[in-house]
């Protein structure tokens, strides 16, 4: 935390802002950009930017749909907009001989991507799981919704985003919150647009790195669908057959400790903290290598996966509730020893309801700087940014109040919720966002999971409504927490972008909006593709008799899907006691675990220390293959930035971001063979499991 404010402070000392409160960018001859308040020399805001921006995003939201309903993680879009924005439209605009594409420019390219490419949440959580639960109407798959889904996507797009621009003046400006993951893209696009023939150079290698890793993982990832050693290489299965060993074929063939190929989860590895990666691994081993095996083959677990009856459990199953007790219990823990960030976050709320109702009274008695002093005597603006750059009160507070009656409606027609549980959730949302945006800013880490767990929690229950509406209410009100405070950190942060770059904020409002409309536009077609080519997503198959195989381990999905069932149904579905024992214990050592890091742990081991909520989600994630393949990938990302730090920092991501996007790419190019029916797996040499 330190390290990042100084780090601000020297950023401030070199890139100062003019007296006059003017913005602009000034250009020297060789094409080194000074940031600062004076008028402008080039464009903000401009359609290239802002289309070039959302198609990146579109990229990104194919990749977090396919990630996403894998492991349950998404990554933003930020650092992936602004590197290739800048590949794409740098040597564009040199070309064409227009207008020079500067650093603000930049920005607006990167909040196009951001909002494009954030809108996956709700399809890789809350939505599967109204499907899998059978809330939507009988017989009724994703296509047949495709109304429903667009109007909530819509609503969830907008009102995030309305939502997020009064939040700025808090968190930007007046805390000045550090914000890692929007600094480093700031600094990001500084450094691209740094002039000299070093920085050239480190561009142009940059975009090459991105092509490469993109265009290796794209094809391999789609000559997978027909060679499956292009998928994974089964290590472990032949040298135990060599060896005569079955129990560790079963490993392989059964549990799924093998090497896989899946790139995006290579480019997580790259991204990921050492500490998340090896205990994300820690649980998937403790869960599917040790204890899962051994109680299946004592005959007290009936087998690996899926969702039987109360007298069969699964490994799968049986892990599920300390895996989430892990995980809900350590972000609470984590929102918990930030107490002074909770308490800042709920003043926030209140200084921003009393700025709100402040302002309206100036535009009622039109005594704009009469009543804001008679108001508040010492207000003084610590905003820099001029009047004509920000985005108007009326602008955000009208799209607020209408977006608030459109997904009242949309809540009450489309998913039949009562109107005065949505108007609860909103208000609910309002406040978690605080503590989401407090959070993020500090530490980086978006507590989304935790804060829709709580919305969940105060729906467990709706007076007089029958089983199905209580469970689509508890599902879609904390899908609607989930969303805006997913947005409002993710458009937040683009803010936050712009105010280190000194760029408006209306150009980047402009951009939120262009590129929420991509984010709609794409969001449902790729969630109707994937559904329809792999009904293992929206259906739980609970046959016995057959375990189909499905390419998605769905852990976000499953893990919504029994807290809803268990907030709202818990007698019909009943925890394991012996998993109940380990719940309760795990809810402890998740708890003890936070306050030693805290408390005893000096401060340079404590990026060391174990993750309790990575060794949650390696419970409930049943493919092995893909901490694996996360560790391989970090143990790499380890040496190269040892003996390489300089070239580390400056192509990691671009080469984490290929790979990721490479992937979900090819993702929906499968996704459509699959509808063709198009036969998988020609060419099986190499896989034992495959007939």
């Amino acid at each position: 935390m330190a390290t990042v404010v100084d780090e601000k402070r020297a950023v401030d000392e070199k890139f100062p802002g003019d007296d006059d409160g003017k913005e602009g960018i000034e250009l020297r001859p060789d094409d080194d950009y000074i940031l600062d308040y004076a008028d402008d020399k080039t464009p903000q805001f401009t359609w290239r930017a802002a289309i070039v921006g959302s198609l990146l995003g579109c990229v990104v939201a194919a990749s977090n749909l396919y990630v996403g309903l894998k492991v349950g993680w998404t990554f933003g879009a930020s650092l992936w907009g602004a590197i290739f924005g800048f590949i794409i439209l740098k040597p564009l605009s040199n070309m064409v001989g227009s207008t020079v594409f500067g650093p603000k420019e930049n920005a607006t390219c990167q909040a196009a991507a951001t909002a494009a490419g954030g809108l996956s949440a709700g399809y890789v959580t809350a939505v599967p799981a109204m499907y899998r639960l059978g809330l939507m109407p009988v017989g009724h798959i994703p296509k047949d919704d495709t109304v429903t889904l667009v109007l909530w996507t819509l609503s969830a797009a907008f009102f995030g985003m309305f939502f997020a621009v009064p939040l700025r003046a808090h968190f930007v400006i007046n805390q000045d919150l550090p914000f890692p993951t929007p600094r480093a893209a700031a600094e990001t696009i500084k450094a691209l647009h740094k002039g000299g023939d070093q920085a050239a150079t480190d561009a142009r290698r940059t975009g090459w790195f991105l092509f490469g890793s993109f265009g290796t993982s794209f094809i391999v990832s789609l000559g997978a669908h027909w060679v499956t050693i292009m998928e994974s290489i089964h290590f472990v299965y032949y040298i135990a057959k060599a060896a005569g060993y079955q129990a560790m074929m079963n490993a392989d063939a059964v549990w799924g400790w093998y090497f896989s190929w899946d790139f995006a989860f290579f480019g997580a590895g790259l991204m990921t903290p050492g500490a998340t990666v090896w205990s994300f691994l820690l649980g998937e081993l403790i869960a599917f290598g040790i204890a899962g095996p051994l109680m299946v083959d004592s005959g007290y677990l009936f087998r690996k996966t899926g969702f039987l009856d109360q007298n069969r459990h699964t490994a799968q199953s049986w892990f599920l509730w300390p895996g989430v007790a892990l995980m809900l219990f350590t972000a609470f823990g984590e929102l918990a020893v930030h107490g002074r960030s909770l308490w800042n976050g709920v003043l926030g709320g209140v200084h921003l309801i009393r700025s709100g109702v402040r302002r309206i009274i100036r535009l009622v008695f039109r005594r704009g700087a009469a009543v804001e002093t008679a108001v508040n005597p010492n207000y003084v603006s610590k905003d820099p940014v001029p009047d004509h750059l920000q985005v108007p009160m009326s602008w955000w507070l009208g799209g607020f109040v209408i977006s608030a009656i459109f997904t009242v409606c949309v809540m009450s027609i489309g998913f039949k919720t009562p109107v005065w549980a949505t108007i609860v959730a909103i208000l609910l949302s309002f406040i978690l966002a605080f503590v989401a945006l407090q959070a993020s800013g500090e530490t980086d880490i978006n507590p989304t999971g935790p804060v829709s767990k709580v919305t969940q929690l105060v729906f467990s229950n709706v007076p007089g409504a029958t089983k199905p509406v209580i469970q689509k209410t508890n599902l879609m009100c904390a899908n609607i927490t989930a969303s805006i405070c997913s947005q409002s950190v993710d458009m937040v942060g683009d803010l936050k972008t712009g105010h280190l770059l000194a760029a408006s904020p209306r150009s980047q409002f402009y951009a939120q909006c262009i590129g929420s409309i991509f984010a709609v536009v794409v969001a449902i077609p790729l969630f109707i593709l994937y559904t329809s080519a792999y009904q293992c997503i929206i259906v739980e198959n609970k046959d016995i008799t057959k375990d189909e195989k499905c390419p998605f381990e769905l852990t976000a999905v499953i893990a919504w899907q029994k807290v809803c069932e268990l907030l709202t149904d818990g007698a019909s579905n009943p925890v394991p006691r012996e998993s109940l024992i380990l719940t309760i214990v795990c809810i402890f050592l998740a708890a003890i675990a936070i306050i030693i890091r805290v408390k005893f742990l000096p401060e340079r081991f404590r990026p060391y220390w174990i993750n309790m909520n990575a060794v949650g989600i390696g419970f409930i994630n049943s493919s092995p293959s893909i901490p694996v393949a996360m560790a391989l990938s970090w143990t790499v990302g380890y040496f190269w930035k040892r003996y390489s730090p300089r070239t580390h920092e400056k192509f990691m991501y671009a080469i984490a971001a290929g790979l990721i996007s490479g992937v979900g790419v090819s993702g929906i190019i499968k996704a459509f063979l699959t509808l063709a029916d198009v036969p998988p797996s020609t060419v099986t040499w190499g896989c034992p499991t495959c007939k």
